[in-house]
This record gives C-alpha cells, sequence and structure tokens, in this order.
C-alpha cells in the first residue's frame, strides 16, 4: 500500500501513474480484442465462402445432370428419326429395285444395251485415273 510519509504530490503523481498504466492496459486490451473479432469475422466470412461454393458447386452439379439428361433425351429422338429414315429409305429403295427388275423382265435387251453403256462409261472414267 502507500506510505503514510507520502505527500500529497507523490500520491497524486501515483495515482496518474497507475491511471495512465490502467488505460495503456485498455487500450492494449481493446486493441486485442479488435484483432480477435477480426480474427473470427474473417473465419467466418471464409465459413461462409466455403458454404457459398459447395451451394454453387451443388447447382452446377444440378445444372449438369438437367443438361446430361436433355442431351439423352435430344440423342434417343435423333436416333429414333434416324431408324425411320433409314426405314423409309431402305423401303423406297426397295421399290426403286422393284421397278428395275419389272423394266428388266419386260424389256431385256434395252437393259443389256443400258448395261452395256453404264459399264462402258464407268471403264473410261476409271481408265482415266
Amino acid at each position: 500500500m502507500s506510505n503514510p510519509n507520502e505527500t500529497a504530490e507523490e500520491l497524486k503523481k501515483n495515482i496518474r501513474d497507475t491511471a495512465a498504466d490502467l488505460r495503456e492496459n485498455a487500450r492494449q486490451m481493446a486493441s486485442d480484442t479488435r484483432a480477435k473479432l477480426n480474427d473470427l469475422a474473417d473465419s467466418a466470412s471464409v465459413e461462409r465462402i466455403k458454404e457459398r461454393g459447395a451451394e454453387m458447386a451443388d447447382q452446377a452439379r444440378e445444372k449438369g445432370q438437367e443438361y446430361a439428361e436433355q442431351a439423352r433425351a435430344e440423342a434417343k429422338r435423333l436416333y429414333k428419326t434416324g431408324q425411320r429414315r433409314a426405314h423409309e429409305a431402305a423401303g423406297q429403295a426397295e421399290e426403286y429395285y422393284d421397278e428395275l427388275t419389272d423394266l428388266v423382265r419386260r424389256r431385256p435387251a434395252a437393259a443389256l444395251g443400258v448395261a452395256a453403256g453404264v459399264g462402258f462409261l464407268v471403264g473410261l472414267l476409271l481408265a482415266r485415273r
């Protein structure tokens, strides 16, 4: 404690020094608290960023699955359309074959002459290469 022989001036000086120490300690504690709060805020920000990143990744995954499903459906539709058109083309080719066969049966000499002419032209074209 204080010495009974201290003068009022010494007591005032001790009180001022103690008050200055207390002020400095309070400032230091406020600074430390502010730093800790900033660290906590940064940690919270990082956590929020991580959460938002996870949400965005989930949304991207969902959109990717949605687009993949749409692509599968479109591919299936195009495949079916291709099959249908291939069957149509096969039917038309069969009709043309039947017509050509009928024509050859009705006029064999003309068909033989046309075949010979086409063979001659193909031979000329291949000979030039």
